[in-house]
């Protein structure tokens, strides 16, 4: 899994990060998502999924 982001679209609602705090951050002076592991472990895989189906701006895409 490989995940990328389009900082463009990232409207900072933190979704993301609630649902998968050890692969997702946001910038303190933006609130635009991070990324932390560009690929994540396997155990997270399922939150990385979620966290890309409620980002509100669909900014994060999953290539599997």
């Amino acid at each position: 899994m490989k995940i990328t982001v389009e900082e463009d679209k990232c409207c900072g609602a933190g979704q993301c990060v609630l649902v998968a705090p050890e692969v997702f951050d946001q910038r303190d002076d933006d609130g635009i998502v991070v990324v932390l592991h560009q690929t994540p472990p396997q155990e997270q895989y399922e939150n990385v999924r979620e966290a890309a189906a409620v980002c509100p701006a669909a900014a994060i895409e999953v290539h599997e």
